[in-house]
């Protein structure tokens, strides 16, 4: 018989360490917000349901998950903060009708994995108990509920950090506060919750002494890494080196190279065979195709690259798309809404803007491109420039199949090169070019043989 089983994810709290207006579990780690970490593990562990109880900040933690998990979460709110096992209670009220377990979780926990949720399930059915919990070690206990247990070693209850006698607190087995529990067992212990106790609130951690006597507790140990809270901006950093090796991990596993030290957000996909080299940050929802070569202390942002792409180092592409086998970099910068097509070039130091660059098209050399479109084959020389600005509005220039713009030019937008024209190098470009025509538009030269050497003596008198 199958279980329906609902996540009940706590998100209430507001994170005054985080010296923050946002709410804690709102503030972003690898590419995604914490609650996003959270909500997905539950989820991918095998929950049909998912609740998120909100308190501070809900207005923004409700739109926030509606924009990312649409009416596939529901929400249920704490007013007040009176302990975790009235959060829990608040959020049981939106659980729905016919859910036999309730797995309990938390928000700022992004480190916690949906593998480690469904051995969590496993454990708590194998053993048949009412409630299922996560333990763990850590050599520094303080703060952390300490796992009691008899003669026996089975759990008997859990003892917070303000309430444990000496004794208690030399224990260094403890509570990471990660429940299983059966829907029944949950309503009738939730009720029967006291605040006897130092901070005098309902301890969710009541249940498990409850459950003891009731059937007893599962158990499952977990290395303490992956399991900890966010409470501030230190243990914010450290989640996230600790998600950048996860997802990296992920993607080595997949077929990839991924070089210590590149950083993949949480929504970036990257096909098997790519090589990412050390200092490489990939963000937003980047996509990398097959065999791309993405060298050191590139960035990518919401950008698509096709397979046997290579990127340069320290190149950085916005809001673009770059087709198969074309090459980027080193030192380029491709700016939002541009497209590199198949087999072109962008070279060092130069940047596109709102610009097609056309199959086979070069811009090999220190160039700017602006709201421009560049034809197949067409080449542009170092130092030109699209001219699109005129101090109000953005024109378009255009360049024609198998164009050769030659070094040193300015095109004065809107302004068309035509299909195998040339432009001479140094130019400045202001009206259009036919098709396989030449324009020059430069000064001619004139040559006065022995005035350099009389300019110099001019200067040297004017020095005295």
């Amino acid at each position: 018989m199958s279980v329906r089983r609902c996540a009940v994810i706590l998100a209430a709290g507001q994170g005054t360490r985080m010296k923050s207006s946002l709410p804690k579990v709102a503030h972003p780690v690898a590419g995604a917000p914490m609650i996003v970490w959270a909500i997905e593990a539950a989820r991918d562990a095998g929950c049909d349901d998912l609740v998120v109880v909100v308190g501070h900040g809900r207005e923004v933690m409700t739109a926030l998950v509606t924009a990312r998990f649409g009416d596939t979460v529901r929400f249920a709110v704490q007013t007040e903060q009176r302990g975790t096992a009235d959060a829990v209670k608040a959020g049981l009220a939106a659980v729905p009708e016919g859910v036999d377990e309730v797995l309990i979780t938390y928000g700022d926990v992004p480190c916690v994995t949906a593998a480690s949720l469904r051995a969590l399930v496993s454990a708590r059915a194998a053993h048949g108990g009412p409630l299922g919990m996560m333990v763990t070690a850590v050599a520094d206990p303080t703060g952390y509920g300490r796992v009691l247990r008899d003669a026996a070693g089975a759990i008997t209850a859990i003892r917070e950090h303000k309430d444990c006698t000496p004794a208690e607190r030399a224990v260094t087995t403890v509570n990471p506060g990660l429940y299983v529990v059966t829907r029944a067992f949950l309503g009738s212990g939730l009720g029967r919750i006291g605040t006897a106790n130092a901070q005098g609130e309902y301890y969710l951690t009541d249940l498990v002494a409850m459950a003891a006597a009731e059937g007893g507790v599962a158990e499952l140990f977990w290395e303490h890494r992956s399991l900890g809270g966010v409470n501030d901006r230190a243990e914010l950093a450290a989640a996230e080196e600790l998600l950048y090796t996860q997802i990296a991990d992920r993607h080595r596993r997949q077929g990839s190279s991924i070089s210590v030290g590149a950083r993949i957000d949480h929504d970036v996909r990257l096909a098997a065979g790519v090589t990412l080299g050390p200092g490489v940050v990939l963000r937003g929802k980047t996509e990398v195709g097959a065999e791309t070569v993405v060298d050191v202390g590139v960035v990518i942002d919401d950008a698509t690259l096709g397979p046997r792409v290579l990127v340069k180092p320290y190149s950085v592409i916005q809001k673009c798309s770059v087709a198969a086998g074309a090459q980027i970099g080193p030192f380029a910068h491709l700016r939002p809404d541009s497209v590199v097509e198949e087999d072109a070039h962008v070279g060092n130091f130069v940047e596109l803007k709102k610009t097609r660059l056309g199959r086979g098209a070069k811009a090999n050399h220190l160039a700017y491109l602006g709201d421009g479109d560049v034809g197949p084959g067409a080449n542009i020389g170092a130092g030109t420039i699209f001219c699109n600005y005129d101090g109000v509005n953005k024109h378009k220039t255009t360049i024609g199949e198998g164009a050769f713009v030659g070094s040193n030019s300015s095109l004065v937008a809107p302004v068309t090169v035509g299909r195998g024209a040339y432009v001479g190098s140094g130019s400045v470009v202001t009206v259009d070019v036919p098709d396989d025509a030449l324009a020059v538009g430069r000064a001619r030269q004139s040559n006065k043989e022995g005035y350099g050497k009389r300019l110099r003596e001019r200067a040297k008198q004017s020095r005295g």
